[in-house]
């Protein structure tokens, strides 16, 4: 390493060395000049001057982080890989392509430029608002959840939120057609546009899809919904589904239940469709689960998909819903590596 460094710190090209558990081993001088925040290593928070208080790897925004899907990537590709990347430092935000090769037992990342574009600007202007439509990462005073959100792409489609009406916790789930940056928008407008003063999850849905029509938009733009209400003094959960093609699963004592709500999604499809709600009762320490197709639908290199019974199984062994996000990310990671759709799901302790 000492001789990697000597030689690396003599190069006018930016450069960093990084392992394969995505440690930053080594960065030259044009690197730490490129990036004036960072440390020579460390986690690559500590060398790109991220600013993030979650933990390197483990916040709900790691799933963004464009330098540790360059590298993650590079890892399953025999050390190789090439992207252009924008990242902030220092403050602003730099825009560079940049390229990883085997080193050793290392990879090696050069930076064939830095440059400032203003489109690169404004798509990570949008990954950062897009992230602050998450909800909290920690539960409040009501009903405590965990949840997963990993987008396929720099600007994801998928919209999960938790909130609390009159004392009771709200649970939404859209999943926006398209991907990249016209799904972001559309999210955008589904947040936007959703009354969270509204207890009532269906009409909540009315209210939405009535904005939806106001915009006009054409045949291949549409919403698919999932909104809860959880009811701690009748221990029940009032839903409602706009199209929604994943169940929500509800784990009991006497096993899991697929609840399915067959109803069109927000669209001009049906534009004067009628929403509504219904109940089903808990108990307590059951568990509820919302999750988007992305999660059923993705597929492994054989093209076998995940399937709703994976979930299921990885529900059956979660005492609670952390251990049933954390659990199936895990599942998710190892059957896919990959994945060609955002993957979104939202777990309540009832």
């Amino acid at each position: 390493m000492n001789l990697y460094r000597e030689v690396l710190d003599n190069l006018p090209t930016a450069a960093v060395v990084v392992d394969k558990n995505m440690k930053v081993r080594l960065t030259n001088r044009a690197f730490r000049e490129c990036f004036r925040s960072a440390k020579a290593k460390g986690t690559l928070k500590e060398t790109t001057g991220c600013s993030s208080e979650e933990v390197c790897g483990a916040g709900v925004r790691c799933a963004y982080c464009p330098m540790r899907s360059l590298f993650a990537d590079a890892v399953k590709n025999g050390g190789r890989a090439f992207r252009k990347l924008i990242v902030r430092a220092d403050g602003g935000s730099l825009s560079f392509r940049i390229r990883v090769m085997p080193l050793g037992k290392y990879l090696l990342g050069v930076i064939d430029d830095a440059y400032a574009t203003e489109i690169a600007r404004e798509m990570y202007s949008a990954q950062d608002i897009q992230q602050r439509l998450l909800p909290p990462a920690k539960s409040g005073a009501g009903t405590h959840y965990s949840f997963m959100y990993i987008p396929c792409r720099e600007i994801g489609g998928d919209l999960p939120d938790v909130y609390e009406v009159q004392g009771e916790t709200m649970g939404v789930l859209a999943d926006v057609s398209g991907k990249g940056i016209s799904a972001g928008m559309l999210s955008a407008f589904v947040k936007a546009g959703w009354d969270r003063s509204e207890p009532s999850p269906a009409k909540a849905l009315a209210g939405l899809s009535a904005k939806f029509q106001e915009l006009n938009p054409d045949e291949r733009s549409y919403v698919t919904m999932t909104a809860v209400r959880i009811d701690r003094k009748r221990r029940e959960v009032v839903y409602s589904v706009a199209g929604h093609n994943a169940p929500m699963l509800l784990k009991s004592t006497l096993g899991i239940d697929e609840i399915v709500m067959n109803s069109p999604p927000i669209s001009n499809w049906m534009p004067d469709f009628v929403y509504s709600d219904r109940a089903i009762g808990y108990a307590e320490g059951d568990i509820l689960v919302l999750l988007t197709d992305g999660v059923t639908e993705s597929r492994n290199a054989a093209g076998e998909q995940f399937g709703i019974e994976r979930v299921e199984e990885v529900l059956r062994r979660s005492e609670n819903a952390e251990r049933f996000i954390e659990r199936l990310k895990a599942a998710l990671k190892e059957f896919c590596g990959t994945f060609d759709d955002d993957l979104t799901a939202i777990a309540f302790d009832l």
